[in-house]
């Protein structure tokens, strides 16, 4: 459960302000149909965070615990880092023309080459890792992109005013950086 529940809750912290994030409010903006944005972005996630989740459990079983454990420590601070590097959408990542294939199967492209090398996408092959299982990260982290992003696509820049993303990105620095020293000093 313990992996499950901190896959969700990272994910949804890593996931405010992120250019997934912009690029569902891009999206909701363009098309004004939240339900196949929001199943475009559950397919994605579920595709591209199975790849990644698939990749961690196979470190885990390749390197020696001592290895993993100082990459995932090591990891988990650059995450640190990461977290507090503002994203951006560049322009031609953006959905910007009509929908050749519809508004589900734009979002499903469009989300799942977004995630691609994205801080999410590194932070489930880590977790995986760490907890050396891949379906309760898998799942936790696609549900932490749908805490993140369906309310985006529902709601717009409305809650983006509520919530600091400076103060998100501090919160989620200081949460990889906990599990990064943890990780180094053995501590699960």
């Amino acid at each position: 459960m313990d992996a499950f529940l901190i896959s969700t809750g990272l994910v949804a912290l890593a996931e405010m302000g992120d250019k997934t994030q912009l690029l569902s409010l891009l999206l909701a903006a363009r098309f004004r149909k939240p339900w196949p944005i929001v199943a475009g972005i559950l397919v994605a996630t579920l595709a591209n965070h199975a790849l990644a989740g698939a990749v961690g459990a196979w470190v885990t079983g390749v390197l020696g615990e001592q290895v993993l454990r100082w990459i995932l420590g090591g990891s988990f601070l650059a995450m640190a880092v990461w977290m507090l590097i503002p994203d951006t959408l560049d322009e031609d990542e953006a959905a910007t023309d009509a929908p050749r294939f519809g508004v589900f199967a734009t979002t499903v492209v469009a989300f799942f080459l977004a995630e691609m090398g994205d801080k999410t996408q590194i932070a489930t092959v880590m977790l995986a890792a760490r907890f050396d299982t891949w379906a309760p990260v898998v799942a936790g982290t696609t549900l932490g992109m749908l805490l993140a992003n369906a309310p985006a696509v529902w709601f717009g820049e409305r809650i983006t005013r509520l919530v600091p993303i400076r103060v998100v990105h501090v919160v989620s620095a200081l949460i990889f950086v906990a599990l990064g020293l943890g990780v180094l000093l053995g501590f699960g």
